[in-house]
């Protein structure tokens, strides 16, 4: 049997004395798309940046391509690096930079490659996104939607196993969210690609994703398919999926006693 691209085991992370996740498992097979779905605050963000090897975890494992990627030596990350792809939620474009140079930056960077060899394979991500014509424009000269795809060229320029995306759709209007995640699921065919999705936007969840996981305060409710999700019996999960209100009840006591042994502090 084929191990998983991710496999995570009872991830734990602390800042201070607040825990931001609790225990956290999942696992990330080959070709799969899995959508890190929870609203804000839920500990989908440090975890992102826990499997992009960004922050150490405080206790438990997280193994990507056979690997702990918390015990790399230098030239085991610098291989990682290469294999992994990330689109950030603002794009990150350098702003100084066209949107090709933008693109072939990666190339320059992490390859011998020839100049010509580095145009030619940006040139056909800027097309696998709809940008072709786009490649001497400037960052400030692009649509919301049009920055998502130039950072999306910008992660896949160097056909990477695993690429992640922190909130792919944030900002942008449901017609162009919905073109944005055509384009993802095109791209995972076409380039048999394994993905990791971070999203509160349900939409887009329920149209990329092959496996979802909902977080919430730091723990996995539920982890299974659309549909599974959509009639999952869990409170927490549905009070997600219908936009529910949290709430809290309010103990005078327990509040007073946090103040004073300082408890509260983050």
């Amino acid at each position: 049997m084929t191990p998983p691209i991710i496999s995570v085991e009872n991830l734990v992370t602390y800042y201070g004395r607040h825990q931001v996740l609790k225990g956290v498992s999942l696992a990330v097979e080959q070709g799969e798309i899995l959508v890190i779905m929870g609203g804000s605050g839920s500990g989908k963000s440090t975890l992102l940046r826990h499997l992009l090897g960004l922050h150490a975890v405080t206790s438990g494992k997280i193994e990507i391509f056979g690997k702990n990627i918390q015990t790399l030596d230098w030239r085991e990350e610098q291989e990682f690096r290469r294999n992994i792809g990330v689109s950030f939620q603002g794009g990150a474009l350098f702003t100084s930079m066209t949107v090709g140079e933008n693109v072939r930056l990666p190339l320059q960077e992490h390859s011998r490659l020839d100049e010509q060899t580095i145009a030619i394979m940006s040139r056909m991500k800027l097309e696998m996104v709809d940008l072709s014509e786009s490649e001497d424009l400037m960052p400030s000269e692009l649509s919301g939607g049009m920055i998502k795809r130039a950072a999306l060229a910008r992660a896949i320029v160097m056909d990477p196993k695993l690429l992640f995306f922190d909130e792919p759709s944030a900002g942008l209007d449901p017609v162009v969210a919905a073109e944005l995640d055509q384009m993802i699921l095109e791209l995972r065919d076409a380039m048999r690609m394994t993905m990791v999705v971070v999203t509160h936007d349900l939409d887009s969840a329920f149209q990329i994703a092959d496996k979802i996981a909902v977080l919430d305060q730091g723990e996995i409710l539920q982890i299974g398919s659309v549909e599974m999700i959509k009639q999952s019996k869990h409170p927490r999960v549905q009070a997600l999926l219908q936009r529910q209100i949290r709430t809290t009840q309010f103990d005078p006591d327990e509040y007073l006693e946090r103040l004073m042994s300082g408890s509260g502090r983050k």
